[in-house]
């Protein structure tokens, strides 16, 4: 994961690690990440790279040369699987969609559009800089220029109903894409969105039209081909995110850049994880002094791991097998969580377990924080 810290402007839905400035040394950004890996590479050896996923902020800013510089850091350092995902994260705006040819010739071969919404009344609210033309614009070139694209719409936003949400929703389908990221609007603590719902200023749809909202996306992608393959991602199947599903599963990976996080596993389910400086020109200064800009390592074990190894998973339409369970967290199911809580999950239809291994039912992914309050007590 390479993290580009940097946006226009700031969303107020947004509590990622955003910032905006005036002006960008791209060189020395460039020299950074380039630098940063070689640390990186030096703690995890002999790995193969199956994907690199660029996010941000908007990577979209960079300059294409910035992302072929990093790719071929990685190349030095790693093997590269053949079949690699190289995924940029991109906004609709016409400056950074005509940059795409760039990034296509760097070597990124997937593009997630931060489209958001589909009508201009609602981007200008979420406080986004492009207008529903360009969003259309940019999914167009997107799907001429890369082998795979993805673009984010949020629902459940202000004053917007189920049937605006239907409309909206079957226009994103009709496009034709393989993946879609369709999250409902959550408010973070620290945004301005947090202020204005706690003053009362924010006109959010009410608990039975979420729910609608929630139950029209699952049965309208399912019925379009795009099953929920985890709880806010719809793909084609054959097209599903491999990076995120690295995180789900549980598995390994590096992060490069500004507040960027990564983890490596040991065998008995113990877990590495490593966190940079957040601030950009902390982390621009510690690599220049120290190589990197590690700001903390911690070792995850015991429960804390599980609950997390299970958090990630559960997320998924298929679940965690009985090979995660042990990969993940070092522990068979039965040896992990309480059989009779497991048992009463799967009676009450919120888990189903068999030969594969366990996974939440529908039901269940909707009361998802429940379930593994159940699973981890």
């Amino acid at each position: 994961y390479v993290h580009w810290p940097f946006c226009l402007s700031l969303c107020p839905y947004c509590d990622f690690n955003s910032h905006v400035r005036e002006t960008i040394n791209e060189t020395a950004w460039a020299d950074a990440l380039v630098t940063e890996t070689a640390h990186m590479a030096a703690l995890a050896p002999d790995r193969t790279v199956t994907s690199i996923f660029f996010g941000g902020g908007t990577p979209s800013l960079m300059a294409p040369a910035t992302v072929a510089a990093t790719l071929e850091a990685i190349a030095a350092h790693w093997r590269v699987a053949g079949d690699v995902e190289i995924t940029l994260e991109a906004n609709p705006g016409s400056v950074e969609a005509g940059r795409f040819t760039g990034y296509r010739a760097a070597g990124v071969n997937r593009v997630s559009l931060g489209v958001q919404a589909l009508d201009d009344v609602s981007l200008k609210a979420l406080g986004r800089r492009h207008d529903a033309a360009e969003a259309r614009a940019a999914i167009a070139l997107a799907r001429k220029t890369f082998d795979r694209m993805s673009f984010d719409l949020i629902y459940a936003r202000m004053g917007q109903t189920p049937e605006a949400w239907r409309a909206e929703l079957g226009e994103a389908l009709d496009v034709g894409t393989d993946h879609l990221s369709l999250y409902q609007l959550t408010i973070e603590p620290g945004t301005q969105f947090h202020t204005l719902a706690r003053r009362g200023a924010l006109d959010l749809p009410d608990e039975d039209s979420q729910a609608a909202m929630y139950e029209a996306t699952q049965s309208m992608t399912g019925a379009a081909g795009l099953p929920a393959y985890e709880v806010s991602n719809h793909a084609r199947p054959g097209h599903e995110s491999r990076h995120n599903i690295t995180y789900w599963r549980s598995g390994e990976w590096i992060g490069i850049g500004p507040g960027a996080h990564g983890r490596l596993n040991e065998s008995d389910g113990t877990s590495i994880s490593r966190r940079q400086e957040k601030a950009p020109e902390t982390w621009l200064g510690a690599v220049a002094r120290d190589g990197h800009a590690t700001a903390a390592t911690e070792t995850i074990t015991g429960s804390d791991r599980l609950t997390e190894v299970l958090m990630m998973g559960l997320r998924l339409r298929d679940g965690l097998s009985h090979a995660d369970m042990q990969r993940a967290a070092g522990s068979s199911w039965d040896e992990a969580v309480n059989p009779a809580t497991l048992a009463m999950l799967v009676e009450s239809g919120l888990l189903v377990r068999d030969a594969a291994g366990v996974r939440a039912t529908a039901q269940g992914r909707q009361v998802l924080n429940g379930v593994l309050d159940r699973l981890t007590d």
